[in-house]
């Protein structure tokens, strides 16, 4: 019997688990994945949790149901990857024949003081609903900060916001404008919405440290309520720690196949690979079908093709539930528009 063990229920993992399914497994194989919760999430979704718009269980889903698959609900404590076994916190070790990782990221604090100690998170299902949570208990005219304006930052500056009309919103941003991996035409919309829904937006920022109610940028601490970090991420602790070569951002460096090249029973997706791309949702899903298609033919002994070039339809955000913004095949969009598209994609991850 072939053990193949998938380590995380992410969009890379499951994926890859719909499309060997699709496919079809080898009668001698045998399916393990380990997760620390009994339900795939949408993670692309945490955002309105910790605004208290949407409720977790809208955005968790079963795991599929199979003869070959079973499941271990439990806390990686590490990947021994010399004994090819899985250590778990609370079970007996998992041992793999073939190895799937797809753990996602993490924060990045980035060394800064306070940081891990004081502010809220939207990395896990678990931190964003507790964030939503203090969130959603804050008397009026209270103060949310959120540290970053990426992609993650605006979604939550915008959805609380909108959910919380009574309280003071600010946005710190690293750079000159929100969202500098987006066109220029879809910052100035965005920093427009803001002016006109009175987010405070702190350009050219530089958080020196946090304390437990203030953010300290540029020498001047301000008082905060909630402070909410989006200021960058890494992959996840066990990854960071496994004796494989890393690039820059201590992703593991794979080959064209997703197989670590010293050891081609370990494949890496999503946030845990090094990839010419920024890290997303589309991009683990891409690389979890392609994993799929490469283990197909390694579990029926087969050589399998090289995978395509992956290519990205663009990146959606919402500004609220009734605007938004895009890169919608290479061309920018603002309004109703792309908030609709992001939906209709939400829709289309539900229904599979």
């Amino acid at each position: 019997m072939k053990r193949l063990v998938i380590l995380g229920g992410g969009y890379g993992g499951m994926k890859m688990l719909y499309k060997l399914l699709d496919l079809g497994l080898p009668s001698d194989v045998e399916i393990t994945l380990v997760d620390r919760n009994p339900y795939h999430s949408l993670k692309t979704e945490f955002y309105a949790i910790a605004a208290g718009t949407t409720s977790d269980k809208d955005v968790r889903f079963s795991f599929p149901v199979h003869q070959q698959i079973q499941y271990v609900y439990d806390e990686i404590m590490k990947i021994d990857t010399e004994e090819e076994q899985v250590l778990l916190r609370d079970s007996e070790p998992v041992p793999y024949d073939f190895l799937v990782i797809g753990l996602g990221c993490e924060d990045n604090y980035h060394g800064i003081e306070g940081a891990p100690e004081y502010t809220e998170s939207v990395q896990t299902i678990k931190r964003a609903r507790h964030a939503g949570y203090k969130v959603g208990n804050l008397d009026a005219y209270k103060t949310v900060a959120i540290v970053g304006a990426g992609l993650s930052g605006i979604e939550v500056a915008a959805e609380i916001r909108e959910s919380r009309p009574d309280l003071n919103v600010r946005l710190l941003d690293r750079g000159g404008s929100v969202l500098s991996a987006f066109d220029r035409k879809i910052q100035n919309y965005v920093e427009d919405w803001f002016k006109k829904n009175d987010v405070e937006v702190l350009h050219h920022s530089n958080v020196e440290y946090v304390e437990q109610d203030a953010v300290c940028n540029n020498g001047v601490c301000f008082l905060t309520d909630v402070t909410i970090w989006t200021a960058g991420v890494k992959p996840n602790h066990l990854v960071r720690e496994l004796p494989f070569e890393k690039d820059n951002q201590e992703k593991v460096i794979t080959n064209a196949f997703y197989q670590v090249p010293e050891n081609k029973h370990v494949y890496v997706v999503g946030d845990c690979v090094s990839s010419e791309y920024s890290p997303s949702a589309q991009l683990a899903g891409q690389q979890g079908e392609q994993i799929g298609e490469v283990l197909f033919s390694v579990l029926h002994d087969k050589e399998p093709l090289a995978p395509k070039k992956i290519k990205l339809k663009g990146a959606l955000g919402s500004l609220g539930k009734n605007d938004g913004f895009g890169n919608m095949y290479s061309q920018p969009m603002t309004g109703m528009l792309p908030r609709l598209a992001k939906s209709g994609v939400l829709w289309l991850n539900k229904r599979h």
